[in-house]
Formats: C-alpha cells, structure tokens, sequence
C-alpha cells in the first residue's frame, strides 16, 4: 500500500517526551517511530523518514553529532532539535550545522505541531525546486536539431533574444518542439540559473488551474489540506514557461492578464499579496488571430505575451534535417534504452524525407522507436516501412512525376493509367526488392499476369 501520511522519527531519551509526542503527532495524522538513543535512531533510519525531531543531550552519541551524520547521509530530512533551557546556545549551533529549528523544553505541544508542518513543507519544496533544477539541466544539452536555413536562422533569433528580458510567444504546429526552443532560450538568458517552470495549460483541469499557478491556502478547497506555492511563485526569479497558452478559459486569461502586467497576486484562499520576478515565455499550437476573431482569446492578452514572436517550422518544409534527426534519434535510443545498432538504407531514408510527418519532429521520434523495437540490430529497407508512411509517399511522387513536369504530364486517360501503372509496378516491385511471388501476393495479381505487365512496361527484377 502506497504511504501518504508524513513518517515522523523522536530520538529522544525521555520516555515520557517521546510517548507525548508521538500522542499528539499520531492524532493529527502522522506516523510515527522512536528510538532512545542516536545509535538506535542512526540505525533505524532511512529515506522513508520526512523528518526527526532530536533531543540535544543524549546518552553516548549527543544530538549535534547525530546531526552532522544525519547531514551527511539523508541532506533531504529536516531535523528539529528539543532543547533543555541550559543549552539554548548549543541549539542556535545546531541551526547553523543545518538544524531547521528548535523547541525548548518544556515542550509545547502546539509549537510542536506548527513547526514540524513548516519543517516538511520546506523540506517537500526544496526538492520540488531542486528537481525542477535537475530537470531544466538534464535537458541543457538539448537544442533544435538540423542544418536546414529555416533552423539556422531561428537558432540566429533564439541568441539574439535570449540574453534579453522580452517576453516570446513561440508558435508552431504540434510536435515541432516549442518546449525545447523555450528551454533554450531560457538557458542562454541571464535567468539561466534560476529555474524554469513549465505549465502545460491544456493538461490542467479548468477548477484547479488557478490554484496550479498561483497556489492556495490551507482549507480554500476541499482537499487544500496545507499551504502550497503556485508556478508563478516557484519560477520567481526565473522563467515561467506557458504551454498551450490558447487552451485556457476565458475566466483564466482576464486574471494571468493582470497578474502578468502587475507581477503581483494572492494566492486562492488568501489574502497575503505576493510579487514575482518572472520572464514568461508562451507557445500555441492555434492561430490565436482566428481565436481572438471567435472570442476564445483575449486580444489584450495576446499584445502582452506577443513581446516578440517566434514561429516553429513543421517539419515538411525543412525536409533536409531528416537525416541528422535520425540519426540523433538512433543514438539517444541506443543509449537509453541498449537498442541493438539500427541502420535506414538510402531509399528507406528518400521514403521518409518524402513523407509529410503531420506531427512533425514528435512523429518521427515515435517512429523510429517503434522501428528499434520491431527490428533492432538489422537494416532498415522500403520493406519495413509502415503503410502510412509508403502511401504518403505515392503521393508525393505522383505530384512530382506527373503534375509538376509538364512535359510527361498524361494526354489522356488511357496514357495517365499506363503511366501510373508503370509507376506503382516499378515502385512495389523495388519495395519488395524484385521478389515477384511476394508482389504478386500483396497486390492481388497473377503471377503470370505479373510478369506480362512487368515484361509490357520493360521493368527488370534485378
């Protein structure tokens, strides 16, 4: 059974201290283990423990050498020294040696309860900022990929507005990778050491959004059972990244709007005005102009965010990086996943650079996933290639072989159905790598009728 309640450990040698704290932490929800000695306490504890209240004086192993191993070992749990009234000073040096706090003794159980709440919601944000950190690093070698003129001049854009405090608006068609052009701007800007926060906004449901971004109080809703910070507040300082800006309610935007300009506001249940520091950038899969014309985007909202704007290119019209994204994606799925080496034959690699990608760089990530999975450790021919992708091809080439030169272009309708029977016989027969049994098979001919529409058209079976 998955644990929710906050493990809390006393190591204390008083056995009535740890009988009434553990009475008065087990009544409000806590679970609760003791130990009578730093020994015991050290021996018994691991990363399940959320925190430690610990006494200063102990016997053997005293509690400020207790907290430099706890320090060493579990840097993530809080500690709360009890302290007797002789040993104020020892406390204070405890709380510079990392100690969250201290209480004094005679204990007050209420003083007790309210700092050891402070202590885990600390304790549960410093690690929600340090993996947000660990999150934005882990992705800092990442950049759009390819050499095409569309990308070489956006990257031209990206060094040009990064260092900047503008606010980017970055649009594009799904899949093109908004998300990683906004972590390079981010990472290039003097905000690069501060964290980004990321809000897909599409993803958040309309009741909670408001509390997602500008966090709540305790008991402003059902289930607020504590305080908690909103992203606004988590990316002060630094960039606070708005994906799917277009998916929002209206009721929503009117209250990011004021926010935005003001930089300034409550969080839902309180009555506390907060200030940030934030750099925004947003993306959009929609033609927020068409939404603005429907009334589904507030056109104030959009100048705001419209600071300098950003287009993505879909993958179609930068056919040309297809093969360095390949061959990324071969080896980072290599790496991550011990994928036995996969190799795309030249016209395997002409098939895909003809193929459209409607979701673009996603897509084609996806897809050549799927490929190491069906067929890692072999080349890659026509052969494998999902239908989709072969259909989508035929099309193309139509185009280019019979509608774009004029000069082949069919007279009649006798002439064009020959021709695209040449086409699609020469086509078939090379995907199936002139195996004239299996074409006749998967296109529902005759095998002797096959060979007398191959021999008409003078099409070999090297």
């Amino acid at each position: 059974m998955t644990r929710t309640a906050a493990r809390v450990m006393i190591i204390d040698d008083e056995d009535d201290i740890r009988l009434s704290l553990r009475g008065i932490l087990e009544d409000e929800g806590y679970d609760v283990v003791d130990a009578e000695s730093g020994e015991n306490g050290l021996a018994a504890i691991s990363r399940s423990v959320d925190l430690v209240l610990l006494d200063i004086w102990l016997p053997g192993m005293d509690g400020i050498q207790v907290l430099t191993r706890l320090q060493d070992k579990f840097p993530d749990i809080p500690v709360i020294m009890i302290s007797g009234h002789g040993n104020i000073q020892t406390a204070v040096q405890a709380i510079k040696k990392g100690a969250f706090d201290f209480i004094e003794k005679p204990l007050s159980l209420e003083k007790v309860l309210i700092t050891s709440q402070k202590a885990l919601e600390f304790s549960k944000l410093r690690r929600e900022n340090r993996n947000l950190r660990l999150s934005t690093k882990s992705l800092s070698v990442r950049d759009i990929s390819g050499k095409s003129k569309a990308i070489n001049e956006l990257r031209q854009i990206i060094e040009q507005v990064a260092p900047t405090e503008a606010w980017v608006l970055i649009t594009g068609e799904n899949g093109t990778g908004k998300e990683i052009v906004a972590r390079s701007i981010h990472l290039r800007s003097k905000r690069a050491d501060q964290t980004l926060v990321a809000v897909n906004c599409a993803a958040i449901p309309e009741e909670l959004i408001e509390s997602e971004l500008f966090g709540h109080e305790k008991g402003s809703f059902t289930g607020a059972t504590g305080p908690r910070q909103g992203k606004f507040e988590l990316a002060d300082g630094g960039t606070l990244f708005l994906d799917e800006i277009g998916d929002m309610s209206l009721k929503t935007q009117a209250k990011i709007l004021r926010i935005l300009q003001e930089q300034t506001f409550e969080r839902v249940g309180g009555h506390k005005t907060i200030s940030v520091n934030v750099r925004v950038i947003a993306a959009t899969n929609k033609n927020l102009h068409q939404e603005i014309r429907k009334g589904n985007f507030r056109e104030d909202l959009y100048y705001r965010l419209n600071v300098f704007p950003l287009n993505l290119p879909p993958l179609r019209e930068r056919k040309e990086d297809i093969p360095i994204l390949l061959e990324e994606f071969l080896e980072q799925l290599s790496q991550e996943h011990n994928f036995k080496p996969l190799i795309f034959s030249d016209d395997t690699i002409k098939i895909l650079m003809n193929y459209s990608w409607p979701g673009n760089v996603r897509e084609l990530k996806n897809f050549v996933e799927r490929l190491y999975i069906l067929y890692q450790g072999i080349k890659v021919t026509p052969a494998h290639l999902p239908r989709e992708i072969l259909n989508g091809n035929m099309d193309v080439e139509i185009d280019e072989r019979f509608i774009k030169n004029e000069e082949e272009f069919p007279t009649d309708f006798k002439q064009a159905r020959s021709k695209f029977e040449a086409w699609f016989l020469e086509a078939k027969l090379k995907e199936y790598e002139g195996n004239i049994s299996r074409l006749a098979e998967a296109i529902g001919l005759e095998r002797s009728y096959l060979y007398r529409k191959l021999k008409n058209y003078d099409i070999g079976s090297d």
